[in-house]
């Protein structure tokens, strides 16, 4: 049997998860005119998609990059501060880039906005505000407001930043299911670990119309 103190604990860790879940569920009710225009711009996207942002929402670009393109999606994780110092030249005009940050205000990361649409990709804001700084320069601007006390202190982006990877699974998977990227194909990118070598293949997911996003962009 627990201690009065323990409970007490576990109890704060526990409301910790409670907060981040329901941050991140209600997402979904927020889903928007701004993510069928996010999916048409990635989905007509003839280069690359280049996701970027600063401290933990780097770690977020960085984990949202890699599941696009396990998805079918080619992206690559471009540090905004690399990008000043000469990595700029990776984006071409072709490209998309996604750029992540809650205040919309880091320097950096609006800068290399700037920089990549100079170079003639299009730019796509994450935000908790989409009159920010970084939400007014982008092409397209999602905002992205989780519920409740996610983030401790308002300060620590934890509830927060689970959100926006919630809402950057949601953009994977519906443009996999818009393209028609089989599970063949993903397998065939896992060549080394576990998944790569499953031989009993799930069902496609089921496809989506892609006509239905015609003329959105």
């Amino acid at each position: 049997m627990n201690s009065p103190a323990e409970d007490q604990i576990l109890e704060g860790a526990r409301e910790v998860i409670r907060r981040e879940g329901a941050a991140t569920a209600g997402i979904a009710e927020q889903l928007d005119e701004s993510f069928l225009s996010a999916v048409s711009l990635l989905l007509n996207c003839r280069g690359k998609v280049v996701v970027a942002g600063s401290g933990t929402s780097g770690t977020v670009a960085r984990r949202m990059a890699h599941l696009l393109s396990v998805c079918g999606t080619p992206a690559v994780f471009l540090h905004p501060m690399d990008a000043l110092h000469g990595s700029l030249g990776a984006v071409s005009g072709a490209d998309v880039v996604i750029a992540i940050s809650k205040g919309g205000g880091s320097g950096e990361l609006n800068d290399f906005a700037r920089g990549a649409q100079k170079r003639g990709a299009r730019v796509l804001s994450l935000t908790a505000d989409a009159d920010s700084a970084l939400g007014r320069i982008a092409d397209v601007s999602v905002q992205i407001v989780p519920a409740g006390q996610a983030d401790p202190g308002g300060l620590i982006a934890m509830g927060s930043t689970l959100a926006v990877s919630a809402w950057g699974d949601a953009l994977a998977v519906t443009l996999m299911r818009l393209s028609g990227y089989s599970w063949s194909q993903v397998l065939a990118a896992h060549p080394a670990g576990t998944v790569g070598r499953l031989t009993d293949i799930p069902e496609e997911l089921p496809p989506l119309d892609a006509s239905a996003l015609s003329g959105r962009e």
